[in-house]
């Protein structure tokens, strides 16, 4: 019997010692642990250039650490913040842009990041082409589009000479319109449903917000037919007033909401 446990024993022992060498043998083997960084990072910019961006994040990730603190290491920074926001990750891109900023606030790359970051809201919120899908500015988060404001005018005060600076004067230019698009859609939301008075509480701040858009022409023809709603004639022919003066061929008196214009979005 003594023989029989002990044969058990080692039958187990080597059963559990065979388990062990295949778990082993099953570990994922790293093939970048005999790269030099630069050769990650070539790696990882000909998989970012393919748009294989998921294999190209974890490449970057893997040089930030083997060539921390080095210049080398900040571009991976910003070409994983690239990667996410192409990978329609722009949460994820703004996270590593923040990150950047935050350790790297003298570097001669910040407007590029203040620049990147502003796409990603600017995408996030409003996409470059979203008017094709017919989707209502009014009825979307308007929060990604204050912050890509933000990011783009921090780089148009700091870094006026940037090579970005003038795409992200037409991007502000652009956010401003939809902002102020957006409280008119509303405004005629409310018009429409015979909420007068919320209709021109709404117009009137597009009008307060928002300078020079072309937006406000339809915001003060709102006001019109509300307060003519109202009965309110007084107010009515004052803000008539106001519209013929800054907008003296407006179509809007004839046309009504019939109007076609120029869409607004159109700046690329």
């Amino acid at each position: 019997m003594p023989d029989a446990k002990l044969s058990a024993v080692l039958a187990w022992s080597l059963a559990c010692g065979a388990l062990l060498l295949s778990a082993c043998s099953t570990t994922p083997v790293d093939p970048t642990s005999a790269w030099s960084p630069n050769k990650i990072y070539a790696e990882a910019k000909d998989e970012l250039s393919t748009g294989a961006y998921e294999k190209a994040i974890p490449l970057f990730d893997k040089l930030e650490g083997r060539a921390a603190g080095t210049p080398l290491a900040q571009q991976a920074q910003l070409d994983k913040a690239y990667a996410h926001f192409k990978n329609g990750e722009p949460v994820l891109a703004i996270a590593v842009l923040d990150r950047f900023m935050k350790l790297h606030p003298a570097s001669p790359a910040l407007d590029y990041a203040l620049y990147l970051k502003g796409i990603a809201n600017f995408n996030d919120d409003l996409g470059l082409f979203s008017a094709l899908t017919r989707q209502d500015l009014a009825e979307r988060d308007q929060k990604a589009a204050k912050e890509s404001f933000e990011s783009f005018k921090e780089l148009t005060t700091r870094f006026p000479a940037s090579k970005y600076a003038a795409d992200a004067t037409a991007r502000m230019a652009y956010i401003v319109n939809s902002l102020a698009q957006s409280d008119v859609y509303v405004a005629r939301y409310y018009y429409e449903r015979g909420a007068y008075l919320a209709a021109i509480n709404r117009a009137q701040t597009a009008i307060s917000d928002y300078q020079g858009v072309p937006a406000l022409e339809e915001a003060l023809f709102i006001m019109v037919k509300s307060y003519d709603a109202l009965k309110m004639t007084q107010m009515r022919d004052d803000a008539q007033r106001v519209l013929e003066k800054n907008y003296p061929q407006t179509p809007y008196l004839t046309q009504g909401f019939k109007v076609k214009t120029k869409p607004w979005w159109k700046l690329w």
